[in-house]
């Protein structure tokens, strides 16, 4: 079985002359960069094993220099890059919390059973996240709040979210 891989990061651009690169980070948990030791690098559909140096926040970026990349010439080739970790590598998160790449794929339906469809997005709306549910039945987009009142079971191993909606959803 090929192994899953989750993406953390994405190199934006280079940072100064030495091989550093700019990284923007696609994850919760950013601090995780200073104690990383390697990463996988995906880059036009290739993805090499590299390994970290240096680490330091920049702003809203994490800059990392790697053994692999020596100048900036080189670090150019690699804007665009994204970083990834095994999924077995990813930080266990609290109980009723989940990965957004967990969430996405579900089968939505009813606690009586009715079918709405897969999620196909999460929105992050800052009160709460939004669930966009393929809603094939009206051919629309069903949006479903993240909220216990409304999701009422998700089980990852089934690949399913039992919701009850409120009325007028």
């Amino acid at each position: 079985m090929d192994k899953e891989f989750i993406s953390i990061g994405e190199i934006v651009n280079t940072q100064g002359h030495r091989g550093y690169v700019r990284v923007y980070p696609l994850t919760d948990f950013p601090e995780r960069f200073k104690k990383m030791t390697k990463v996988w690098v995906l880059l036009n559909g290739n993805r090499e094993e590299m390994h970290i140096e240096d680490t330091y926040k920049h702003k809203k970026f994490v800059i990392i220099k790697f053994k692999e990349i020596p100048d900036m010439t080189a670090a150019e080739n690699y804007k665009g890059a994204l970083l990834q970790i095994e999924h077995q590598d990813i930080t266990p998160l609290p109980k009723d919390t989940y990965y957004i790449f967990d969430i996405i794929g579900l089968d939505v339906s009813d606690i009586e059973g009715k079918y709405f469809g897969k999620v196909k997005k999460v929105l992050n709306t800052g009160a709460n996240d939004v669930y966009v549910v393929d809603y094939l039945e009206e051919k629309r987009d069903l949006l479903i709040p993240a909220i216990k009142q409304v999701v009422k079971e998700i089980n990852l191993s089934k690949r399913i979210m039992k919701v009850e909606l409120p009325e007028g959803l």
